[in-house]
C-alpha cells in the first residue's frame, strides 16, 4: 500500500464521522447581555461616525452611549433579581465567563461609573467657544500635529472627537468580561479590549496635546510589556495544568483533578511552571490597579490624559482589574495560598506606604489624586489578603464606594479653569473656598472620603476591609494600613486648608460654570460619598450576599 494510498485511508476513515466530533457552541445570551449591549452600542456608534453627520454626531453618540450603558445596568439588576447572584450562578458560554455575584455586583458598579464618567466626556460648557462652536475637553483633530495648520483649521470648522463615545463604550466591554472571565484566554482577551480604547483616549486632550500624546506612549508601552508577562504567565499556566479553565487549573494545583494522563503527570510535577506562570499573571493585574513596583505609569497617565478619561480610568480599571485579581488568587489559585499571601503582603505595604509619602511631595492635583489612587490600592489589596468571605465583599464594597468619589474628585478638577485650561497647579487652588465656596465644599467632601474620615464611604470602605484582613490574621498590615491613612490624611487636609484658609490670588482661576452633565455627575458622587458614610449597611449587606465566587 503507497503513502499516498494510506494517508487517503486515514483521511476517509477520519471524514466517515467528521460533524459529531464537533459540538455547537451554546450560548446563554441572556447571561450575557449587559456585554452585549455595550459591544452593540460600541459597534452602533462607529456606524454613526460612518454615517451620521458632523452637526448630529456628538448627540446621537451621546444618546447611544446612555441608551446602552443604563440598559446593561437594568440588565444587570434583573439577573442578579433572578437569581444568578445566588442561587443560578453558573459559569456561561461554554466555560469562558462566570456569571456569579462578584461578577454582577463588579459590572454594575462599572456600568454606573462609566454612566457618570459620561456625562463628564460630553461637558461642552467649560472652555469659552471657539469661533462659534462649543468645545470639549478632547482635540478637535487628533491626527493632525499640535499647533499646525490643519489642528487650527480643524477647530475653525468646529470639529469634534465624537470617537471617543464608541472608545468609551468597548472599554466598558472590556471591563465588564475582565472580573467575570472563567478561562485565562478569556481573561487576555478582555485586557486587551479594555487597554487599547484607553491608550487611544488618553492621547486626546484638545490643551496641552504633547503632554498628552506623551501620557499616551508611556502608557503603551509600560501595558505592552505588563501584557507580555500576563500573557507569558498564562502560557506557563497552560503548560502546567493542560487546561485553560480556571476550575481545571484549580483542580490540578490542588491534586484532584479527575484523569491524570501521563503528559500530565510529567508537568504537575514541575512545580516551577506553576509558581513562575501565577507570578507573571499576577505581576500584569497588578499593574492595571497601580499597585509598586508596578505604578510608574500612573501618575504621568493620570496628569497627562484629558481630566474626563482619567476620572473614568482612575475609577472603571481599578474595579475591572481588582475583581480580576479577586477571581484568579480566590478561584484559580487557592491550593497557592501560601504562596501568594506573603508576598501579596509585602506589596501591599509598600503600595500603601510609598503612595502616601510620595503623594506629600506633589504640586499638581492631578499628580495628588493619582498617588492618592496607588495608596489606596494598597489598602484594598488588605482585604484580598484577607482569604476569607468577608475580604471579597469588604474589596467589592471599597471599590463602589472608592469609583464614585475618584469619578466626582476629578470632574471638579475639570471645574478649576484659569487661560491655559485647567488649572491643576495647586498653588492655583489657594483661596478657592472664597471664590467658589460650593465647589471648594464638595471637593472637600471627596477628599475627606479618599482620607477616610467618618461619615464618609471611604470610613465605612477602609473599616471594612482593615477588619477583614484582621480576621484573616494579617493584624500587622492593619496597623501599617492606618499609619498610611494617617500620613495621606495629612496631604488631603493640606489641600482643604489651601482652599478655606489662604488668601485668594488676584490672578487666580475662575470656576466654570458647567453643564447639567458635570453637576450630574458631581452630585451623584457626593450623594454616593454620603450616603455609603452615613448609612452603609445596606450596601455591605449587599456586598455580602455578591461575595461567593462560583467555582
Amino acid at each position: 500500500m503507497s503513502t499516498a494510498a494510506a494517508v487517503h485511508s486515514l483521511w476517509t476513515t477520519a471524514a466517515a464521522d467528521p460533524i459529531s466530533k464537533i459540538d455547537a457552541p451554546r450560548i446563554e445570551y441572556g447571561q450575557l447581555a449587559p456585554t452585549l449591549i455595550v459591544v452593540g452600542a460600541a459597534v452602533v456608534g462607529i456606524l454613526v461616525e460612518a454615517f451620521v453627520p458632523r452637526k448630529s454626531r456628538y448627540y446621537a453618540q451621546m444618546f447611544v452611549s446612555a441608551v446602552a450603558l443604563a440598559a446593561a445596568f437594568a440588565a444587570v439588576v434583573a439577573l442578579a433579581a433572578n437569581g444568578y447572584a445566588t442561587t443560578k450562578a453558573g459559569i456561561a458560554a461554554m466555560g469562558a465567563i462566570a456569571v456569579d455575584g462578584p461578577a454582577l455586583f463588579l459590572q454594575g458598579t462599572i456600568l454606573l461609573t462609566a454612566l457618570v464618567g459620561l456625562f463628564t466626556f460630553a461637558e461642552r460648557r467649560l472652555d469659552p467657544e471657539a469661533h462659534g462652536n462649543r468645545v470639549d475637553s478632547f482635540a478637535a483633530q487628533p491626527a493632525s500635529v499640535p499647533g499646525s495648520d490643519s489642528e487650527k483649521r480643524a477647530v475653525k470648522a468646529g470639529f469634534t472627537t465624537t470617537e471617543v463615545f464608541p472608545l468609551l463604550l468597548f472599554a466598558v466591554a472590556g471591563m465588564l468580561v475582565f472580573p467575570a472571565a472563567n478561562d485565562l484566554l478569556t481573561l487576555f482577551v478582555a485586557l486587551e479590549v479594555l487597554s487599547l480604547p484607553l491608550y487611544l483616549l488618553c492621547a486626546l486632550a484638545r490643551r496641552k496635546r504633547l503632554m498628552s500624546q506623551e501620557a499616551a506612549v508611556k502608557y503603551f508601552l509600560l501595558g505592552a510589556f505588563a501584557s507580555a508577562f500576563t500573557l507569558f504567565g498564562i502560557a506557563l499556566l497552560y503548560g502546567y495544568a493542560g487546561s485553560m479553565s480556571y476550575a481545571t487549573i484549580a483542580q490540578v494545583v490542588d491534586g484532584t483533578v479527575p484523569e491524570v494522563t501521563p503528559a500530565l503527570a510529567d508537568t504537575m510535577g514541575n512545580d516551577a511552571l506553576l509558581l513562575i506562570g501565577a507570578a507573571l499573571l499576577v505581576m500584569g493585574l497588578l499593574f492595571k490597579v497601580g499597585a509598586v513596583p508596578f505604578h510608574m505609569w500612573t501618575p504621568d497617565v493620570y496628569q497627562g490624559a484629558p481630566t474626563p478619561v482619567t476620572g473614568f480610568m482612575a475609577a472603571a480599571t481599578k474595579v475591572a482589574a481588582f475583581g480580576a485579581l479577586l477571581r484568579i488568587l480566590y478561584v484559580l489559585l487557592p491550593g497557592l495560598r501560601w504562596d501568594w499571601r506573603p508576598v501579596m503582603w509585602a506589596v501591599a505595604i509598600v503600595t500603601m506606604v510609598v503612595g502616601a509619602i510620595v503623594a506629600i511631595t506633589q504640586t499638581d492635583i492631578k499628580r495628588l489624586l493619582a498617588y492618592s489612587a496607588i495608596s489606596h490600592a494598597g489598602f484594598i489589596l488588605a482585604g484580598v489578603i484577607a482569604a476569607n468571605p468577608s475580604g471579597i465583599s469588604s474589596v467589592l464594597f471599597y471599590l463602589a464606594a472608592y469609583s464614585f468619589v475618584t469619578v466626582g474628585a476629578f470632574a471638579v478638577v475639570t471645574l478649576v479653569r484659569d487661560a491655559g485650561g485647567e488649572a491643576t497647579h495647586l498653588s492655583k487652588w489657594a483661596g478657592l473656598g472664597r471664590r467658589s465656596p460650593l465647589v471648594a465644599a464638595v471637593f472637600a467632601v471627596f477628599l475627606l472620603a479618599f482620607a477616610g474620615i467618618p461619615l464618609t464611604s471611604g470610613f465605612a470602605g477602609k473599616f471594612a476591609v482593615f477588619k477583614a484582613a484582621a480576621e484573616g490574621g494579617a493584624v500587622p498590615l492593619v496597623v501599617v494600613g492606618v499609619i498610611a491613612s494617617a500620613i495621606a490624611a495629612f496631604f488631603y487636609i493640606r489641600v482643604i486648608v489651601l482652599m478655606f484658609f489662604s488668601e485668594p490670588r488676584p490672578e487666580g482661576p475662575t470656576v466654570a460654570v458647567p453643564s447639567p452633565l458635570t453637576m450630574t455627575a458631581i452630585g451623584v458622587g457626593v450623594a454616593v460619598t454620603v450616603v455609603l458614610g452615613v448609612a452603609p449597611q445596606y450596601f455591605l449587606e449587599l456586598a455580602g450576599d455578591a461575595g461567593v465566587f462560583v467555582r
